[in-house]
């Protein structure tokens, strides 16, 4: 039987590979561009919450981590577990598969534990990068999985990371990238019938905050 302990956020402990990460990617960013973080006291010092952002990057995951003072835990593409060095590396960052395009129960079941043992998660609405900057259409799976968790939502916006490095291009480019952790919205917990019916509603309230996160100049 899992324990359901919301207060064992505060004893997590960051590996040497991602805290290596999470300090050194900013100001590895900054020499080539600029990082802005707008928001953190939003993010929960204890207990479960399901960070859920727009896509911009392949730098999105390492910079949205590296702002977020706790242990996150991030849902990703399960080809990049295949990988030869990435492969070695995905599990050390604390992410963990799942397979794209199809329902993968597999990875809801991690994501519900987790959240379960009071930690963080973060899982991108999209299920992919955009092809062209813009917001794409939210993917049920993850709203599903938000209305299930029954734990605070995080709105997670990143902006200018398509600028410096987008899908189809070999290498990061100069850009200016600001990150905004939003106010938690919170939701009960839902299942069965009544969760599916609650998907478009719960959708449009997630992408209308992603939306605003991303277009307010403040």
């Amino acid at each position: 039987m899992e324990r359901n302990d919301a207060s064992s956020s505060a004893g997590e402990r960051m590996g040497f590979i991602y805290r290596m990460v999470q300090v050194l990617a900013p100001r590895l960013w900054r020499i080539r561009g600029s990082l802005e973080v707008i928001g953190r006291q939003n993010l929960p010092a204890t207990g479960p919450f399901l960070l859920i952002a727009n896509h911009q990057s392949l730098l999105d995951p390492i910079l949205i981590q590296s702002a977020v003072p706790r242990p996150v835990y991030t849902m990703a593409k399960s080809t990049q577990f295949a990988a030869p060095i990435l492969g070695l590396i995905m599990p050390r960052i604390h992410a963990f598969p799942v397979r794209r395009y199809q329902v993968d129960p597999q990875s809801v079941r991690i994501a519900l534990r987790l959240l379960r043992q009071g930690r963080g998660v973060a899982v991108y609405i999209e299920g992919e990068r955009t092809w062209n900057g813009h917001l794409q259409e939210p993917r049920r799976g993850t709203v599903r999985l938000a209305l299930r968790a029954g734990v605070p939502i995080i709105p997670t916006t990143i902006r200018g990371s398509y600028d410096a490095w987008p899908r189809w291009d070999r290498r990061p480019w100069p850009a200016a990238v600001r990150i905004r952790f939003m106010e938690p919205i919170e939701l009960p917990a839902v299942r069965g019938a009544r969760n599916r019916r609650l998907v478009t509603e719960t959708a449009d309230l997630i992408m209308r905050a992603l939306r605003s996160g991303i277009t307010d100049s403040v």
